[in-house]
């Protein structure tokens, strides 16, 4: 329990303290020896918001303060070790789990640590005495078996160890995890036979998981010929082309070298079961116990590549793209990732408003290989969302360039293309590549809406567009943006009632958007209930709309809309005609 004295602090203060938290903590999360020794209390609250903003190595050095007023408080201590362990210091973490140990001897985190740990330095009995404790589930039960039999071959028994891991009765996926690690400690301990015959078994159940193949592949490469490595790398290429790690081992390969087993030792053996757990369960929603794993995988192999961008990736999931940023930027230049890594931390950066130092890596990637469609692809997103219309036309233009035969997959450079070009007053360009987009990707619901959306603005081809922004909603109809475009594109043909039927649910899907608010607002203008009118445009004022959409807004809630002077009558007999351009 928490030190009464404290609890009792925080509730008085606590009325008082969350309305300034907020402010208070970035400012003292600028400069972390900025944190009040002499202010549990805030301290406290302070680790609380960042455990909440999953800043744990702030939240860590704020428990760890409280800690020294309260050392004896039990969760304040189990705080403290979780942000720590999650934060990746491994090494007071581990000091911190011995703490919780002596207060809960069958805590399974503390467990584990101390596992990894002994395993680290090489005592393989004690670490799998605190591995055997460290149960607590399918997942746990996994990764304990897993980290057994390595520190049973750290011993120098890989056959005993993979008989262990043998005895594990559990769900059907520990199958592919079990052959996978077996076929490596039998392959490190010289026991080929055996160990292809796990290999394999890993292979068939799953085909199309990287360090399977890569696993598998090697080994073939030094037992079965160049050839027969090949066709399982091959095979993965064809679902999944182009990988870093692929490339690099296929070239060195085909070159007649035979490759080292994917581990090459007990502690890299057991990164790898780390790193393969947690970037699973990562993805399943699991996030804090994926943290935990990555952070060992890498206390255990620091060179573990794969391990950091699964961390990072689960930094961008998140929503933490800095600590994501600091990830990628601790992978080597030598690393087949580091142009992965560039690129994805330029994304991030940018993400952090940090534009320049995102577009100076890409353009980086760029400078090394000209025809880097990915590199390319994302300079011109950032571009595009930072309205350089004019740049971002030109970048995508490079990206096309670098495609041979666009297929079905590169409509998205045709339609980030049109985009910029229509954006940039270049109207004929735009709507060739909206169109080329269509022929690659038929009834691609953003470029139905886009084009047709354009179309009927423009006050041409009405009834072609009309049809495809209903394909669109057809397709889409939870999407607000897209709701929002048949909505306005009936305003725009004076049909104000099946506007505002349309606009009115498309405020539903997306509440919060200043441009589908405003369009709702106009159309009750025109149907003549401008009191809502005016309620909309204050919500869209509300809403942070551009400079530009916000001086419209403003005139609009000063002197309301026009008289309807427009060729309503006209636009509606072209669409019904088919008139129009």
């Amino acid at each position: 329990m928490t030190h009464s004295l404290l609890y009792r602090h925080v509730a008085v203060i606590g009325a008082v303290a969350v309305l300034s938290l907020s402010s208070a903590f970035a400012a003292r999360a600028a400069n972390e020896q900025e944190i009040l020794r002499d202010n549990p209390a805030g301290n406290y609250l302070d680790a609380q918001h960042a455990t909440m903003e999953r800043e744990s190595g702030i939240a860590a050095g704020y428990y760890l303060n409280v800690l020294k007023t309260d050392p004896h408080n039990a969760d304040l201590l189990n705080h403290a070790f979780l942000a720590v362990l999650t934060d990746g210091n491994i090494d007071q973490a581990s000091k911190l789990a011995q703490r919780v140990l002596a207060v809960d001897h069958d805590d399974h985190v503390a467990r584990l640590v101390l596992g990894v740990r002994a395993l680290k330095e090489r005592h393989y009995s004690l670490a799998r005495q605190d591995f055997s404790q460290s149960v607590n589930g399918p997942v746990t039960d996994l990764t304990a078996a897993l980290l057994t039999a390595w520190a049973r071959y750290g011993s120098g028994d890989p056959k005993a160890a993979v008989d262990d891991m043998d005895r594990l009765a559990g769900p059907d996926w520990y199958g592919v995890f079990r052959d996978l690690h077996a076929g490596l400690i039998l392959d490190l301990g010289n026991l080929k036979k055996d160990a292809g015959k796990r290999y394999e078994s890993a292979y068939k159940a799953d085909p199309s998981a990287l360090r399977t193949v890569q696993a598998y592949g090697r080994y073939l490469s030094r037992t079965a010929g160049k050839d027969a490595a090949l066709k399982v790398y091959q095979d993965f290429d064809k679902v999944l082309p182009d990988h870093p790690l692929v490339k690099k081992e296929m070239a060195q390969i085909s070159n007649g070298q035979k490759l080292p087993p994917l581990v090459g030792s007990a502690q890299a053996g057991a990164a790898e079961a780390l790193y393969g757990i947690g970037a699973s369960i990562g993805r399943r929603g699991g996030e804090d116990l994926a943290l935990i794993y990555l952070q060992l995988a890498l206390y255990l192999r620091p060179s573990n590549t794969m391990a950091m961008l699964s961390l990072a990736d689960l930094y961008e999931s998140l929503q933490k793209p800095d600590l994501a940023v600091k990830v990628y930027d601790r992978i080597p230049p030598s690393s087949p990732l580091y142009r992965s890594a560039l690129v994805q931390s330029a994304i991030d950066l940018d993400a952090l408003k940090q534009t320049d130092a995102a577009k100076k890596r890409l353009n980086q990637v760029i400078a090394q290989d000209a025809k880097d469609t990915e590199a390319l692809m994302a300079l011109g997103n950032i571009e595009r969302e930072r309205k350089d219309f004019a740049s971002c036309a030109d970048t995508y233009g490079k990206a096309i360039d670098t495609v041979a035969v666009p297929d079905k997959s590169n409509w998205v450079m045709f339609y980030f293309r049109g985009i910029c070009y229509e954006r940039s007053n270049q109207w004929p360009k735009a709507e060739a590549d909206m169109k080329k987009a269509l022929q690659l990707f038929p009834d691609q619901p953003l470029v139905l809406n886009y084009l047709g959306y354009s179309w009927v603005d423009k006050n041409v081809h009405l009834q072609e567009g009309m049809d495809m922004i209903r394909r669109a909603v057809e397709q889409r109809p939870d999407d607000g943006y897209i709701v929002d475009s048949l909505g306005w594109a009936y305003y725009r043909t004076g049909n104000y009632e099946e506007a505002v039927t349309n606009l009115e649910r498309a405020v539903t899907l997306k509440p919060d958007d200043p441009t589908v608010n405003d369009h709702l607002g106009d159309a009750y203008w025109r149907v003549g209930r401008t009191l809502e009118a005016h309620f909309q445009w204050s919500q869209a004022k509300d809403f942070k709309p551009d400079p530009d959409e916000l001086a419209t807004i403003e005139k609009k809630l000063k002197s309301g809309l026009p008289p309807d002077t427009s060729s309503s009558a006209d636009a509606i007999k072209s669409k019904k005609t088919g008139n129009g351009g």
